[in-house]
């Protein structure tokens, strides 16, 4: 007659070290996971805020950025900055890195939001490699600093 000998599961044998090492590892993919939602959350609102739309827009529709940079004229990395909302007021203090074909450039952006209207003291780019800056308020081409 035979004599079964019962094993024990893998996971009998092994849940000491598994469940502490399990647990931990899934604290740290939900910790990375929420860490990555806030960061894609406050980009997103950013890119979405009227200064950096209208400055990008800006810049698009300048002649002489657009021949300097070529085109399309897209961003180039993460703006840098202050960026302050409250109910109809707010602030801007940003740049925001563009490319084209042709080169790269910075566009700053100064401006103060009330009632709900964006009015801006200092719209202009700044070809990297010229360091020429243009203004893009009052649309008077390219100026050197």
């Amino acid at each position: 007659m035979e004599e079964q000998i019962s094993k024990k599961s893998w996971f009998s044998r092994n849940w000491p070290w598994v469940v502490p090492v399990g647990g931990c590892f899934t604290i740290i993919v939900i910790f990375f996971v929420f860490l990555g939602s806030v960061v894609f959350g406050v980009s997103k609102a950013f890119t979405n805020s009227g200064p950096y739309q209208d400055g990008l827009l800006k810049a698009q529709q300048d002649e002489y950025v657009v021949q300097m940079l070529g085109e399309p004229i897209e961003t180039n990395g993460i703006m840098n900055g202050s960026l302050k909302f409250e109910n109809e007021e707010g602030s801007a203090d940003i740049s925001i890195p563009i490319k084209g074909p042709d080169g790269e450039a910075r566009i700053y952006i100064v401006g103060t939001k009330q009632n709900d209207t964006w009015t801006y003291s200092e719209l202009y780019v700044i070809l990297e490699e010229t360091n020429e800056q243009v203004d893009l308020l009052w649309g008077k081409g390219s100026e050197e600093n």
